[in-house]
């Protein structure tokens, strides 16, 4: 064992001696102290950690220290008041500081708000305020009234002498107060803004007023309903209209050139100088179904224009050009182009007033008009010379009309050589199936149409036997 000790070179010592004594106290923990003012059950819960919400610690919060030099106490005192005139001697509580009473006026007394009543001399009186209605006993009875009741007009009715109605002496008044402040004043234009002068008194509006305000005060519970519903009933019925107004400008269809027909107003001519005065009652228009003619009032303004409702007119003209030749081709609007440059026209006016407006889309409308006309008298050309050359040819229908049917056609081209003329073909030559059953050449041919093919006989089957 000691041979151990001296190689570990440990102290010769026992080793539980020396473990006890090598042994040293441990350091106390640090425990936090719980703080003031949270539970300990709280504490336990949050093991220490910070709360969301910070504790209140009563006894952290600044106290405000003793006063020891002041002596505070209430005391029944007696006060006046600059309000009243009397001199009217009241008590109430006061707040004394070290046996020092407060001095000064009233607290209360700047809310009391004085109206300042205008007065007149007897120069004043004679000049301005004459009526045969009012004595100066009476006039200066409702001045000093208006200005002890500060113009409460009920008391004053109620303590004037003789009985006058409230709006009599309010107009006497307001009347008696403008023409003095006119009269005082170096110009109109300094008094122009003060009240009384911008809005005078008028006794009619205000016995109307009172009436009115009577008459709905003293309705029945009845009456109020029935108002309610005429008054809802107007409401819906407007706003009816109106969306119906807006419905028909969203939804009404622009007339263009497929349109089937159009109401054009056609106005009275105006009569020589001679035969008629101009203050003559003109004529009614007179409504005729025609074809469309676009011009700014005959045709309805795009659904996006109709949206702005103040527009160009320039820009109005473009939209109808293009709604006029909008069926037709690219080909064919720079043939209109072309036409309007060789007749000395220009594409867009240069002053687009609304009669010019009107001709030039009548104009390009006429264009357009006799374009298709030389197309269908092209087609109807062709048809008659292929027809002079083969009276059973079959040529496509013109762009303008229906198809027409095989019986129809033949009945056409029987009719359009006897038009012109020519015999050849009709020799009595036998005619084909198709010709047979639509039995046309037998309306122009002498021979006898060539009897029917008989059919096959059917073929017999054993168990027919």
């Amino acid at each position: 064992m000691a041979d151990a000790k001296d190689i570990l070179g440990l102290p010769k010592g026992s080793l539980v001696h020396g473990a006890a004594q090598e042994k040293r106290p441990k350091p106390a923990k640090d425990i936090p102290k719980k703080p003031d003012g949270v539970s300990r059950e709280v504490y336990a819960l949050t093991g220490g950690l910070p709360l969301v919400m910070p504790s209140l610690d009563i006894s952290n919060l600044k106290k405000r220290p003793p006063s020891e030099t002041e002596k505070i106490s209430w005391q029944w005192l007696p006060f006046t008041s600059s309000a009243r005139k009397d001199n009217l001697e009241l008590y109430h509580w006061v707040k004394v500081v070290n046996g020092v009473r407060p001095t000064g006026d009233y607290a209360f007394a700047k809310y009391n708000k004085v109206v300042d009543v205008v007065r007149y001399t007897d120069e004043e009186y004679a000049k301005y305020l004459s009526d045969p209605n009012w004595t100066r006993e009476d006039t200066d009875q409702l001045f000093d009234l208006c200005e002890q009741f500060d113009l409460r007009f009920i008391i004053i009715a109620d303590r004037f002498t003789p009985s006058r109605s409230v709006e009599e002496l309010k107009s006497r008044y307001y009347t008696a107060v403008r023409a003095i402040l006119l009269a005082k004043a170096p110009s109109p234009e300094e008094v122009a803004d003060h009240p009384i002068v911008k809005e005078p008194y008028s006794i009619i509006s205000e016995v109307e007023r009172k009436r009115a305000l009577g008459a709905i005060l003293s309705q029945s519970r009845q009456q109020e309903r029935e108002d309610a519903e005429v008054l809802a009933e107007a409401k819906r019925i407007t706003e009816a209209r109106l969306s119906a107004k807006n419905v028909d400008e969203t939804e009404m269809p622009t007339t263009g050139p497929t349109a089937a027909a159009s109401i054009v107003e056609i106005e009275k001519t105006p009569t020589p100088s001679g035969s008629a005065s101009p203050s003559a009652t003109p004529q009614p228009p007179v409504h005729v179904a025609g074809p469309p003619i676009p011009s700014p009032v005959g045709i309805l303004p795009p659904a996006g224009l109709r949206m702005l409702r103040v527009y160009l007119r320039t820009t109005l003209l473009g939209q109808l050009v293009q709604a006029t030749v909008s069926s037709s081709g690219v080909r064919t609007i720079k043939r209109i182009d072309q036409t309007l440059q060789d007749l000395g026209v220009h594409t867009k006016p240069k002053v687009p007033t609304k009669a010019v407006c009107t001709e030039h889309l009548e104009l390009r409308k006429e264009i357009l008009t006799l374009f298709n006309l030389q197309k269908q008298v092209q087609w109807k050309e062709s048809e008659v010379a292929m027809l002079r050359d083969n009276p059973y040819a079959e040529f496509p229908p013109t762009p303008s009309t229906p198809k027409r049917s095989h019986r129809g056609g033949d009945q056409e081209r029987a009719s359009m050589r006897g038009f012109v003329g020519s015999d050849e073909g009709f020799t009595g030559e036998r005619v084909g199936k198709r010709e047979h059953k639509r039995k046309a050449p037998a309306r122009f041919s002498e021979a006898p149409p060539s009897p029917p093919q008989s059919k096959r006989a059917r073929k017999m089957k054993a168990s027919d036997s």
